[in-house]
């Protein structure tokens, strides 16, 4: 990824939205959907929704709310039905002996008792069956539709997001304690793998083992060698690695390399061996005499090791096909000689102690894959040599620079004092939390039931209380303590590996047709068929998520047309965020305090904890802030007098204009901003906004970030006053199967829809320059997004069916955006996780595996947590609210001392 945040001006998105902020004006009758769970079964909360009890066909089959509900794996088992009572119901939730058996082999017994008892009927499949098979199916048939629901429901009873957590748990677990072996053994500087091991990702794209190699730009490289001396010492493919290593800090150098008479040098890089098997034509005394020259200046390197950086570089194997005659005796076999001889000698010319001398051997197999290439069989390809030069660049600046995507040769963070306070307060939560479980659990056995020996009956002391908000607070903490730990082992304490990104155009195009084949293989019925229903803009978050998460880990970003449409989805994002809240406000006035709490809650908790953990300012976490400021602009534009809502705007047509009004205020104000750089520099300059919104002691990515999409919330919040307009005047037809306006205006607005779409596509896909189409990017964006709405509602039938794969991932983008910083990417999204080396796919699956369950976690801590500290009683809300500011005073207070204290 060529700009991840935080990314310079032409960086690359990812921006998800929360669960809460993205309203839909049918969620205020039907309250929240049920939650569809396509892989992971979730622990079902509330009753079930009006108008399921009709066996709608959905992803597993027909059957009743009840049937689908024990389809998708419900803990609760359905009781045994009596012979002859088998409803037809479907696959997903037929209700039958082996259905009611539960699990294990008492389940397939009672399946095939039942089945030698019942005589042949027709077989209740979910799908119509042919016409020849319509009077009565063979008994196998049903045999294998009945085997079909218990296996399924077999899988889904063992596998629920319960155990899936727990699995990750331990996943987790087994990782650490291999990774903390493994260092153990073979040690963990990160140096040492830079200069002996490696792989070629692609085409001049070098992969160091388990951790990132950063490449160095020239303002960088000059900054890290001021007034530094090096010293390259050697043969001509020394001679050749020095040029590559000064073009690194000056391209158009082309001095010779003069005999270096300053004084000691910084970095010394010695290396020979071919020139000595050329003139003596190869022979064994050569060899011996090699061993003893080294033998001699070893113990000289070693003094120069304890001062300065000293690298011995091994002999590169050759071409031999391509060499000259009087090269021919220059075999790999002796160079390999050579090699082992300065290897031992070098390695024992210390008793007691390793080395100090670094062997530089990864240039050794960078050239077995590139000496093919070379001109004469004996000097490496250029493209080999810079790989080397930016190796040695990497060894010596990354631990002056500590560049991020630069994770070899950089030892660990120190933990800063707000960190140990943090770690402080997670210990103490754990803590408490063991008490209240241990005092609990001895409350519930002295409360479980006891015999009468007089009755023989048994009697119940009390009944258990409550769980108490306190233990709610302590068990959420003490889990999300656990998950930091997490975060932290990952991205901060150097024990997993990281690698670097390299795209292809198979690694982000497969997985996306893969995810897509799922989405639309799980689907279901919508609870109702209104435009940007709930479940659709679920969906909608959910695939646009999946995408932008394929787009981040593949490094897709340096290919500009899959950049140009995935800052599309980010605008999307930013639509949805418009037309949720201006629908919400509108449609229900709700101005109250609590609701601002809650959505700024929930949007904000999990960034101001990884700020503090992972020592990272806020505006790090760049979309956060972005949605968190533009809430804040949609509900003071509403809230302000007059406050202008729907109820208010029906019995009089002038305070529709009243809101036109204010909207065309903001869009002034919005373009007054974003054609003045200054101004919005000043604004967000100011103390304490400042210590929010800087990056690198300046706002300037924050103005970026703003200007990006500063159109597009305002979009979305004239979208829903126009929409809610015409539903309230009955303009649009949202029957179930109805198209949305008239036949011929439906396939007209089709038809201007699709033909926008695919030009937005074709103009995105020829864009040559990105800073060009990122300014067309604020105007445009907007056609494709309005285009994919009207493809996606205006036939009725595409309305009243949705992904519940794709939903379910969206109820939980948010999460999925922020954890992957850490916990699927590494070093703040520069790289990859590697928990299980030498096998990317098996690594993807299995840090894919964790990287979901631990956002899911997440998200119910989140909400767990907004009861509690977001009560609905308002003098109990603003001594939160007092709390909470004091909470956040301290923090600026010890966030300044941290600054001062760095510099």
């Amino acid at each position: 990824m060529s700009l991840p945040p935080p990314p310079p001006a032409a960086g690359d998105p990812v921006t998800p939205e929360d669960s809460l902020g993205s309203v839909t004006p049918g969620d205020w009758a039907t309250g929240p959907p049920s939650q569809a769970q396509p892989l992971l079964r979730q622990e079902a909360k509330g009753e079930a929704e009006e108008g399921e009890e009709t066996g709608v066909q959905g992803a597993w089959g027909k059957g009743t709310a009840e049937q689908r509900r024990r389809g998708w794996g419900e803990a609760a088992e359905a009781p045994a039905a009596e012979e002859g009572q088998v409803e037809a119901g479907g696959a997903a939730g037929s209700a039958s002996p082996a259905g009611g058996a539960g699990g294990g082999p008492e389940g397939w017994r009672r399946l095939l008792a039942w089945l030698r008892r019942r005589q042949p009927q027709c077989c209740p499949c979910a799908a119509p069956l042919p016409r020849s098979a319509a009077h009565c199916c063979h008994g196998g048939t049903k045999m294998a539709a009945l085997a079909y629901n218990l296996g399924k429901r077999e899988i889904n009873h063992y596998f629920s997001v319960r155990s899936a957590k727990v699995l990750a748990l331990v996943a987790v677990l087994l990782l650490a304690v291999c990774h903390l072996a493994s260092r153990r053994y073979r040690g963990s500087d990160s140096c040492e793998y830079l200069l002996s091991s490696g792989r070629f990702l692609g085409e001049k794209v070098w992969q160091p083992h388990s951790c990132m190699m950063h490449k160095y730009k020239i303002s960088e490289a000059k900054n890290c060698l001021v007034d530094k001396h090096i010293a390259f010492i050697g043969d001509s493919r020394i001679r050749q690695l020095f040029y590559s290593f000064v073009k690194i800090i000056n391209p158009q150098f082309k001095e010779e390399g003069n005999k270096d008479s300053v004084a000691k040098p910084h970095v010394i890089v010695a290396g020979a061996a071919t020139w000595s098997i050329k003139i003596h034509n190869g022979s064994n005394e050569a060899l011996s005499q090699y061993k003893m020259n080294i033998t001699s200046i070893a113990p000289l390197l070693e003094k120069l090791a304890k001062t300065s950086d000293v690298y011995w570089v091994l002999q590169d194997p050759v071409y031999e096909d391509l060499l000259s005659e009087n090269r021919k005796m220059i075999t790999n076999e002796k160079i390999d000689a050579y090699n082992e001889a300065a290897v031992s000698i070098l390695n024992s010319s210390t008793r007691n102690s390793k080395s100090n001398v670094k062997v530089f051997s990864v240039s050794k197999l960078i050239a077995q894959e590139t000496i093919m290439e070379s001109l004469d069989g004996l000097h490496l390809p250029e493209s080999s040599r810079e790989t080397s030069a930016m190796i040695l660049m990497n060894v010596y600046c990354n631990k002056i620079l500590k560049p991020v995507d630069g994770s070899c040769c950089q030892p660990r963070p120190p933990l800063t004092l707000i960190q140990k306070l943090a770690a402080c307060f997670f210990t103490l939560s754990i803590i408490g939390y063991l008490i209240f479980y241990i005092i609990h659990r001895n409350a519930h056995r002295k409360n479980k039931p006891c015999t009468d020996l007089e009755s023989g009956e048994e009697k119940k002391n009390i009944i258990n209380p409550s769980v108490s908000p306190l233990e709610v607070f302590l068990q959420s903490f003490c889990k999300l303590g656990l998950i930091m730990a997490y975060f932290y082992m990952c991205d901060r304490a150097n024990l997993f590996m990281k690698e670097n990104k390299f795209y292809t155009h198979s690694t982000f195009f497969i997985p996306i047709i893969y995810i897509l084949v799922l989405g639309v293989f799980y689907n279901e019925n919508t609870k109702e068929t209104k435009v940007l229903n709930r479940e659709q803009t679920d969906e909608w978050k959910g695939w646009m998520q999946l995408v932008i998460l394929i787009y981040h880990i593949s490094g897709a970003s340096t290919f500009l047309p899959v950049y140009m449409h995935i800052r599309v989805l980010v605008a999307a994002y930013l639509f949805q965020t418009g037309y949720g809240h201006f629908s919400y406000f509108w449609v229900k006035g709700d101005f109250g305090i609590h609701r601002v709490c809650q959505v700024l809650f929930r949007l904000n908790f999990l960034v101001v904890v990884l700020c503090i953990v992972m020592d990272r300012p806020y505006q790090f976490y760049y979309f956060v802030p972005l949605v968190t400021v533009w809430f804040m602009v949609i509900y003071v534009t509403l809230a302000l007098w007059p406050q202008i809502i729907q109820k208010k705007a029906n019995g009089n047509c002038l305070w529709h204009f009243g809101l036109l009004l204010k909207l065309a205020f903001l869009l002034l104000c919005i373009c007054f901003l974003a054609y003045s750089q200054g101004a919005f520099e000043k604004i967000f300059s100011l103390w304490p906004l400042s210590k929010c919104f800087e990056l690198k002691g300046n706002v300037y990515e924050w103005w970026f970030r703003w200007r990006l999409d500063r159109y597009v919330v305002f979009h979305g919040m004239l979208f829903a006053f126009i929409y809610l307009a015409l539903q309230k005047r009955q303009i649009l037809s949202e029957g179930k199967g109805e198209p949305l306006f008239s036949s011929k205006i439906s396939n007209f607005l089709l038809f201007i829809s699709v033909v926008s779409f695919l030009t937005y596509s074709i103009w995105a896909s020829s864009c040559k320059n990105k800073a060009e189409c990122n300014e067309l990017h604020p105007s445009v964006s907007v056609v494709q997004i309005l285009a994919f709405i009207l493809i996606r509602n205006i036939p009725g039938y595409a309305r009243s069916v949705y992904s519940s794969f794709f939903a379910w991932f969206g109820k939980i983008s948010l999460e999925l955006f922020i954890c992957q910083y850490h916990i699927w990417l590494a070093a703040d999204t520069r790289g990859i996780l590697v928990l299980i080396p030498g096998n990317p796919m098996l690594n993807i699956i299995v840090s894919t595996f964790i990287f979901v369950c631990v956002a899911h976690e997440i998200s119910q801590i989140t909400n767990d947590l907004a009861q509690i500290i977001i009560p609905k009683d308002n003098s109990s809300l603003l001594k939160r609210l007092a709390c909470i500011a004091a909470f956040f005073c301290g923090l600026l207070i010890l966030s300044s001392i941290q600054d001062k204290s760095r510099h």
